[in-house]
């Protein structure tokens, strides 16, 4: 297995439990579960109070975020899933509310630049986060983690880190359900027996079993998609000879720019067979010089 390969599974780790993560709270009765856990106090707003706002990308590799619902228009709440800590975080979740109120304004045709003061939803972050860590802090910060010696930060985010919510609520049902994921995976690698063990479990333990039992085909699907070694390879791939040509470009119209036209060719056609990341054929392709050219090239490098 070459080095990229390697590192696929760290790819595929983080994705498989944050796709039950988004597919369990894109059912309305499951996302009124998650407000009423996180808010025990509202006991009026149901199924309609509640929008789901999350941003979705399913083209691009653009920005998106786990989760984001709305409660009427005075309270916006921003959650994702994290097994692995990294206080960055933060800085993903400043970005997801500025496109979430950015997608808020477009809808409800809100004049930024009039004088009179807008009405915003009040804004709350959190973090489930369902991996080992010694040290468990309730909130993380913007000025504590980056800018802790500054006195006069003038804009601070704090993130509520939830680790295990109360016994039997729907945070303490994703949770264990990540945690029997982790089990059953480092028993059965990334088969479908690992599959069949962790829906057979949780339901056994009335861990999300009525959504497990009720969407069981379909997150049976989810997840040995997930789990296809040959699909995780195909989007690594590509995703990786993406960049590759962007990275190749850019710098072959960078220092083309003052060499002409077939100089440039050229020269991203070199920096791309520096990458080693595609074919002679597809750099042939993608900078219009013929196979014969790239392959001359190719063995001057």
């Amino acid at each position: 297995m070459s080095a990229e390969n390697k590192e696929m599974p760290k790819i595929f780790k983080r994705t498989a439990k944050d796709s039950v993560f988004t597919h369990l709270f894109s059912e309305p009765k499951y996302l009124l579960e998650l407000y009423r856990a996180l808010h025990p106090e509202d006991k009026v707003s149901t199924e309609k109070d509640i929008a789901d706002v999350t941003i979705r990308n399913v083209i691009t590799d653009n920005m998106y975020n786990d989760l984001g619902f709305r409660v009427g228009k005075t309270l916006l709440i921003l959650i994702e899933a994290q097994s692995t800590w990294s206080p960055n975080i933060i800085i993903r979740e400043l970005m997801y509310l500025m496109q979430t109120y950015n997608n808020y304004f477009t809808e409800n045709s809100v004049d930024l630049y009039a004088s009179k003061k807008i009405e915003l939803p009040k804004p709350e972050f959190y973090v489930i986060f369902t991996g080992e860590r010694k040290e468990k802090k309730d909130y993380i910060s913007l000025k504590e983690e980056f800018f802790p010696n500054a006195k006069d930060l003038q804009v601070d985010v704090r993130t509520k880190i939830l680790y295990d919510g109360k016994k039997g609520d729907i945070i303490n049902q994703y949770v264990s359900f990540a945690k029997v994921c982790n089990d059953q995976i480092k028993k059965h690698k990334y088969t479908k027996e690992a599959i069949k063990e962790i829906l057979r479990i949780c339901i056994g333990k009335n861990v999300l079993a009525e959504y497990l039992k009720s969407r069981e085909v379909e997150i049976m699907d989810i997840m040995t998609a997930l789990f296809d070694e040959d699909e995780i390879n195909r989007r690594y791939l590509l995703r990786v000879k993406r960049e590759s040509l962007q990275e190749g470009l850019q710098q072959g119209m960078q220092q083309g720019m003052q060499q002409g036209k077939a100089e440039a060719q050229y020269t991203i056609a070199v920096n791309l067979l520096k990458s080693k990341n595609m074919s002679i054929t597809e750099i042939a392709l993608a900078t219009g010089l013929s196979v014969d050219e790239v392959q001359s090239l190719s063995n001057t490098i």
